[in-house]
């Protein structure tokens, strides 16, 4: 299928993972509507096409005739919204559960041919995290408002941008130890653009209508092995990794939720959520099933951006690295 004249609306556009999607969605001649609460916060990606091609829009996922507003006239449209923690009035059941049933709902009633739910591996309704309950429970929302959806769950998602490795990455230049809660729990990072070329994928495949996707990267890694990983390319490797036991990081979850105008380090959810492997399961559909199958690794990547917490830069470090396997030294 073709992009070329399509309309494409990306709710919560803006944000980390929208950024890398709307450049591709872009690049196949969409014209694609940004959709967010503060819509100039998207005006950087109008650079991403041509003139006009990007379109920033404001709604308010809590009234129907705002999402009705922006997806009206849309072919597909695709819900990129989430939150890792509760701020009032945006509890998870209005962002995982109500606004993507109200997006669902207002697509089918308009017609839209195609709908991309993004939400997270680990979604299950029987799940001691509110976090994942909520998504479980919007993702059946969603089907039942849409039965031909396609929902999309990542495992942890990284990349330049990213909320988890910048955020130990910053840390460790300040502390001399890092906090470790659930040190040997899994994780199968997946790239963002990795992402990003999987969901394109999902609304351009026809046969992926009505599925569920899993999606992880090429390696699985213990959250030890993920920030051991980080500290590595920081140039960080002496930094002490504490390891915190669940019940105390609950108490410092609790303390943290009733921090004032910051968003909390850490909540009492995200401490429960530590306690589940976050690894896409093999007997349900992935990338794979999407056509993909050469994926970014850690490795790969985390130098690509990480390299501006090394104190100097990475080209500081290159003498010293290159130094240490020059069999040849210059001629004086």
């Amino acid at each position: 299928m073709s992009y070329r004249n399509e309309v494409v609306t990306v709710f919560g556009g803006s944000g980390f993972i929208g950024r890398h999607l709307i450049r591709r969605l872009a690049k196949s001649g969409a014209i694609v509507r940004v959709v967010s609460r503060h819509p100039n916060q998207a005006n950087f990606l109008k650079t991403a096409g041509s003139v006009g091609q990007i379109v920033p829009m404001a709604a308010d996922v809590t009234d129907d005739q705002s999402v009705a507003r922006a997806i009206q006239g849309s072919d597909t449209v695709i819900n990129l919204i989430g939150a890792l923690y509760e701020t009032a009035p945006w509890s998870f059941q209005t962002v995982h559960v109500d606004a993507p049933t109200r997006i669902a709902r207002i697509a089918a009633a308009n017609g839209v041919r195609k709908l991309v739910h993004v939400s997270a591996i680990g979604a299950d309704t029987r799940s001691a995290s509110a976090y994942a309950r909520s998504k479980a429970a919007g993702e059946q929302a969603v089907l039942q408002a849409f039965p031909g959806a396609t929902i999309i769950r990542p495992s942890i998602v990284f990349g330049p941008e990213d909320a988890f490795f910048n955020k130990f990455a910053s840390m460790a230049q300040i502390a001399p130890a890092l906090p470790l809660i659930g040190g040997s729990t899994k994780f199968q990072p997946v790239y963002v653009g990795d992402l990003a070329d999987a969901i394109t994928a999902a609304v351009h495949q026809d046969s992926a209508a009505g599925k569920t996707f899993e999606l992880g990267g090429p390696r699985v890694y213990t959250f030890k092995e993920l920030m051991e990983l980080m500290l590595h390319e920081i140039r960080r490797k002496h930094r002490l990794l504490v390891p915190v036991p669940f019940n105390i990081a609950e108490k410092l979850g609790a303390f943290c939720e009733k921090i004032p105008l910051i968003a909390p380090p850490l909540t009492r959810d995200q401490v429960e959520l530590l306690k589940t492997d976050n690894v896409a399961s093999p007997s349900t559909p992935g990338f794979k099933e999407l056509g993909m199958t050469e994926l970014a690794s850690c490795e790969v990547i985390l130098p690509t951006y990480l390299s501006r917490f090394i104190v100097g830069g990475r080209n500081a470090t290159l003498t010293r690295d290159v130094g240490k396997f020059n069999k040849y030294p210059s001629a004086r």
